[in-house]
């Protein structure tokens, strides 16, 4: 009796070292980035557009501002040395070809060279004015896109939680791996969510101190070139 015993009792540990030694033995599921994105759910669809919408607004608002800025260094003084020597045709010819906000600027200033100081400031201020919002164009888009995007990846998340739920509700019964693997797979939307809104929004502000840094040297120049106008003999 007592060797039946202590042979059942050697089976049943073997038994548990073979079953340890397969689990332990079998090869660990690989969780990979793409596999998670598609577990996401249809959330990650719009949430999908929402970041290529936001790449492809960075990007061409970037390349435009970065033309806009481009060759204007030695623009004013440029401008300046032909206007004091005289020759408005040259300085004309010069902003004709430089082709920048700040040029075209310039140009309606000199433009309106005979005429009142305020005039001439209200035709500068009002192309200034024109210039910044062609630079400004769809940048809004992005703030937009920082803020629906950790609410749509909520909405995700919440609509699987209603799924798992319902899914509890017909099976009659509560199973840990039923409400942990649907909570897994719908916290993505989330993640993805404050993902790309973060990402927008750190976008957002770089396009704007970008137009910032325009704006003050736009509005610099603009002064200068009125200073010049009132010197002597102008």
């Amino acid at each position: 009796m007592i060797t039946l015993l202590i042979q059942d009792t050697t089976q049943a540990l073997q038994d548990t070292a073979n079953a340890i030694n397969q689990t332990l033995t079998q090869p660990q599921q690989e969780l990979h980035f793409i596999d998670l994105l598609f577990k996401g759910g249809w959330v990650m669809i719009p949430l999908a557009f929402l970041a290529f919408l936001a790449l492809i607004i960075f990007v061409e608002r970037y390349l435009t501002i970065k033309k806009a800025t481009k060759d204007e260094a030695n623009l004013m003084a440029q401008t300046r040395s032909y206007i004091q020597s005289g020759n408005l045709d040259g300085a004309m010819s010069l902003l004709r070809n430089n082709n920048s906000p700040l040029s075209r600027m310039l140009q309606k200033g000199l433009k309106r060279i005979g005429r009142p100081i305020k005039d001439i400031e209200g035709a500068i201020e009002n192309v200034g004015k024109l210039e910044v919002s062609k630079l400004e164009k769809n940048i809004s888009i992005l703030g937009i896109v920082a803020g629906i995007a950790p609410m749509l990846g909520f909405v995700g998340t919440i609509v699987g939680v209603i799924t798992i739920f319902h899914q509890v509700s017909i099976k009659g019964a509560i199973e840990i791996g039923t409400i942990s693997g649907g909570l897994y797979t719908k916290m993505i939307t989330s993640a993805t969510g404050l993902i790309i809104g973060i990402i927008a929004y750190v976008l957002y502000h770089i396009l704007n101190i970008m137009v910032e840094k325009i704006i003050l040297k736009m509005e610099t120049d603009a002064i200068d070139f009125i200073d010049l106008l009132e010197e002597p003999g102008k």
